[in-house]
């Protein structure tokens, strides 16, 4: 049905002025972000009645209150003039929770919650052993630390979240954030293994690539020599192109924010859905020595639409996505 900017409603043409504003707002908080917004442009009693706190508090999630108390923005959030502005302000920027070992944020045009789990929040095999991980800052970065990955012939990487903690209802993708480093080896050819599911449960595992030249290595053979005093694989030649029916991994693309992103598999989170989602970065069967890379964490966000890269950073009004 098409909204017509109109002040009349019905064959009566009774006036929408007649109608309390409380009334309005609660029709609105019955629909949606985006939908709210542009139903604000029927008349100015709908744009004033948008506005509400009453409305802006529906589309917020049930525990926001307890998820922004955890966030060293606390006293900012907490001074804001209105729950809009809350709203929008948890949707443009995630914000740093738990000690800093996650961040939340909402996607803009439903409320669904967005996590990251840090570095320091994963399980990464020999990660605390200097010769093998090195714990670094990096001011691209939204968390104090990041993992750089030194040299290790076992990769093994886990995170683990609550479901509770997710939006009900909502099919959820998990993404492990990474950017490789100069020199890096051994993930330009090699596949890992990874996987997203309920802990106790059958989880789907499948291949993809760490490649930062977006499959270029993949394209061909790629020839080995194990040099060095870990007998490390280096990349020292090729021969004819691989048919694209064997490169059935897939690589990483590039976010908004400048770091890389795999994705690692998908979960749908149903009504009262209980349990410990799992996601798994692993690469522990070939016995080659791999290195130069940097990981941020693992993002756990709503699969919606065209997937969007970068869900928090969009324009003011949700309808405009």
């Amino acid at each position: 049905m098409q909204l017509k900017r109109q002040e009349n409603l019905g064959e009566a043409g009774m006036s929408l002025n007649v109608l309390p504003e409380g009334c309005i707002a609660n029709v609105l908080a019955f629909t949606g972000p985006r939908d709210a917004c542009r139903l604000s442009i029927v008349s100015s009693l709908f744009k004033s009645a948008e506005e509400s706190d009453a409305v802006w508090e529906r589309f917020l999630p049930r525990d926001y209150q307890s998820i922004i108390f955890t966030s060293d923005s606390y006293v900012l959030l907490s001074s804001l003039s209105s729950k809009k502005e809350l709203y929008l302000r948890l949707c443009e920027k995630p914000i740093i929770i738990d000690d800093g070992k996650k961040s939340f944020s909402l996607v803009k045009k439903s409320g669904k919650k967005c996590y990251m789990l840090s570095a320091r929040d994963l399980m990464i095999v020999w990660g605390d052993t200097p010769t093998y991980w090195r714990w670094n800052s990096d001011s691209s970065s939204r968390f104090r630390e990041v993992a750089e990955l030194i040299g290790v012939c076992w990769l093994e990487i886990c995170g683990k979240i609550n479901a509770t903690m997710l939006s009900p209802a909502t099919l959820y993708a998990a993404y492990l954030v990474f950017k490789p480093k100069e020199g890096s080896y051994g993930l330009d050819y090699q596949p890992v293994e990874v996987g997203v599911g309920l802990v106790g449960s059958e989880n789907g595992k499948r291949n993809v690539y760490l490649d930062s030249q977006r499959g270029r290595a993949h394209r061909y053979h790629l020839v080995r020599r194990r040099i060095g005093l870990h007998n490390r694989s280096r990349l020292v030649g090729m021969q004819e192109p691989v048919p694209a029916s064997e490169n059935n991994g897939q690589h990483p693309r590039e976010r908004g924010d400048g770091w890389l992103e795999i994705e690692l598999g998908e979960f749908f989170c149903k009504e009262g859905e209980d349990g410990e989602l799992e996601m798994s970065v692993q690469e522990v069967k070939s016995g080659d020595w791999k290195g130069g890379l940097t990981v941020e964490g693992i993002e756990i966000r709503p699969k919606e639409g065209r997937d969007s890269l970068n869900a928090f950073a969009c324009s003011e009004c949700p309808c405009s996505q």
